[in-house]
């Protein structure tokens, strides 16, 4: 089908990323601030090495805060734009700026609406507002479909071919007055998708209601890697389980079949609870993020974590491969690519 825009693969050349400095209190009580603020480091320090970062910080306070730490961690802050501004909190994958390109090859900024997964963290007013803040900055032109949308609940190929799941764009919480149909055509016209393939549910412990990137991610075009359980015991077996199926009975464009590769989900159940009160935390190898010549892989669990620094290391055989242990980030329920927001044009 002809399109009006398309959004480009995550694997495609970046101009940078969003990050928001972690300053919630709610969303990291305590000491969590701190254990969280490290493992921001080690992230920024290896990203900042490939590719420029926009780093949003929520005050002056905050700025002064971040710039001590990332001084004395050795990043070099002329790789970093540092903008103080509002947010309500780190997830810039979900209310960030989404870019795609025009008819014409220019980019341009979805301006989808944010919601905070249905209303279950407010405020979320500021967040919400990024996407116009950085096309009134960088001068690039805005386009509201009218819909709400978060980033994470999406993953695309770069070829027409859109992942997601229906326990989020289907939740009355998210846009009550579309149809599935309605939803399938905005996301056709805006994004570039011909073909749209419905996976069921997400994690436990997923507040966001089951967000796409934590279970299920393309590697390229016709490959994709999704998190399996081994024990049927598990909370998360049997949605995984059915997923798989889901996606085995997948023809692509082309007549072909998916190639599947598959990882074992790392131990998501904690001690004690997390701040919303749920006992298990939404660990995947599948929130990995692809920058320029790196990707940055979410690590958790020694059985399994080798498994899946091999796995990338094969389909990404040009990009350094590095792995982060993740486990402080994940308490707050989200991880690498939850936190990050490829910019292009800018």
């Amino acid at each position: 089908m002809d399109y009006i825009y398309k959004i480009p693969p995550e694997w495609s050349s970046h101009s940078a990323t969003q990050i928001h400095w972690p300053s919630n209190k709610e969303t990291w009580p305590g000491e969590r601030l701190e254990k969280v603020e490290w493992v921001y480091l080690h992230i920024i320090n290896e990203l900042h090495r490939y590719e420029s970062i926009h780093l949003f910080v929520e005050s002056k306070e905050v700025y002064d805060r971040a710039h001590a730490k990332l001084s004395a961690f050795g990043i070099d802050l002329n790789k970093l734009t540092i903008h103080i501004k509002a947010i309500n909190d780190v997830w810039a994958r979900d209310c960030g700026p989404v870019f795609v390109q025009d008819e014409n090859g220019e980019f341009v900024i979805l301006d989808w609406q944010y919601n905070a997964w249905g209303g279950k963290y407010p405020p979320y007013d500021d967040d919400n507002q990024l996407p116009r803040y950085v096309a009134e900055t960088f001068g690039l032109q805005r386009i509201e479909p009218g819909m709400i949308l978060e980033g994470g609940s999406i993953d695309v190929n770069g070829d027409g071919v859109l992942l997601t799941t229906e326990s989020v764009l289907l939740n009355k919480n998210r846009n009550p007055g579309l149809s599935k149909e309605e939803i399938e055509s905005r996301l056709k016209k805006y994004l570039g998708i011909e073909q749209i393939i419905w996976l069921r549910n997400g994690l436990a412990g997923d507040d966001t209601d089951g967000h796409i990137d934590d279970i299920t991610r393309f590697l390229n075009e016709d490959t994709v890697l999704t998190m399996i359980c081994d024990n049927p015991e598990d909370v998360n077996y049997e949605v995984l389980q059915e997923n798989l199926e889901i996606l085995k009975s997948v023809k692509l464009k082309n007549g072909k079949p998916l190639h599947i590769e598959t990882l074992p989900l790392p131990q998501t159940r904690i001690e004690g609870t997390t701040v919303d009160g749920s006992e298990y935390v939404p660990a995947s190898y599948a929130n990995f993020y692809i920058a320029n010549k790196v990707v940055l892989v979410p690590l958790y669990d020694g059985r399994y974590d080798q498994q899946a620094l091999d796995l990338f290391t094969k389909y990404f055989p040009h990009r350094r491969i590095i792995g982060i242990e993740c486990s402080d980030l994940v308490w707050g329920q989200g991880s690498i690519h939850c936190i990050t927001q490829q910019w292009y044009g800018i």
